[in-house]
């Protein structure tokens, strides 16, 4: 499937960095996924994706298409069939399970539709809880860094409230500090304004796109809304098993049929 809407990701990625400069944080080469059971299901089939720092993705398709197999992969939480990750470089297949906590731990955040938030933990215990598993305590230091982060998402006030107490934006705001806790390349969110109001949503998405833009963190991000697709830096179409690079004008003329 390629036509004058589409062109492969790695020829749009390696042209949209060929200025920039850019470092390449997520490459897969000829990623593959099959469940196995009584009847095989293949999902993926022999993805070429480019991520590099600073970029915003979204990836969309239609429920089942496997766009949450993929972020799993991406975030070494699952296995591909075949193919190969490669997270700063490294071939994340020739790690151990040590070493995959750890790179899960340092270079990859998740955000997810519900928040995980513990309701026995503060917002800022919940905000630091990637550098406490990491670490055993946070310093000063990495306790400070949170603290400013929690500020600029507008939690300042919020700090020593559980979640329960929280509205849900404030909490999936935490859930954003969270994932940039340890300072990590990636940050890879499965419809993180899933379970938001309009309005709270939009407020989350903001916060998401101004730490991408501060920090550097690539984002990958799926949603199935295409207001959001279309404030993304890039938009991946996952459909029969392949992933297309869609321009913005594409994509609203498919939303438009």
């Amino acid at each position: 499937m390629k036509n004058s809407e589409t062109i492969t990701v790695d020829e749009l990625a390696v042209e949209q960095n060929s200025n920039g400069g850019s470092p390449l944080v997520v490459e897969t080469r000829g990623l593959k996924k099959t469940y196995f059971g009584k009847i095989d299901v293949p999902v993926l089939h022999g993805l070429d994706i480019k991520i590099y720092a600073h970029e915003f993705v979204a990836i969309i398709g239609q429920s089942g298409s496997g766009k949450s197999t993929l972020l799993n992969i991406l975030g070494a939480l699952d296995v591909p069939t075949g193919g190969t990750v490669l997270i700063n470089g490294t071939d994340i297949s020739t790690l151990d399970e040590d070493e995959l906590a750890t790179l899960r731990s340092d270079d990859v955040g998740f955000i997810f539709q519900s928040h995980y938030l513990l309701n026995e933990f503060t917002c800022l215990e919940n905000a630091l809880m990637p550098v406490t598993i990491r670490h055993g305590e946070a310093d000063e230091e990495q306790t400070d860094r949170v603290l400013r982060l929690l500020e600029r998402v507008g939690l300042s006030d919020q700090i020593n409230k559980h979640p329960d107490e929280m509205s849900g934006g404030q909490n999936q705001r935490c859930a954003i500090v969270r994932s940039l806790a340890n300072s990590p390349k990636i940050i890879l969110a499965d419809e993180p304004t899933g379970n938001l109001d309009s309005r709270s949503g939009e407020e989350v998405f903001s916060m998401m796109r101004e730490m991408n833009r501060e920090s550097g963190v690539a984002f990958v991000m799926i949603t199935h809304d295409d207001r959001l697709a279309q404030a993304a830096d890039r938009i991946l179409l996952i459909e029969d098993g392949n992933i297309f690079e869609i321009s913005k004008e594409a994509h609203r003329e498919r939303v438009a049929k």
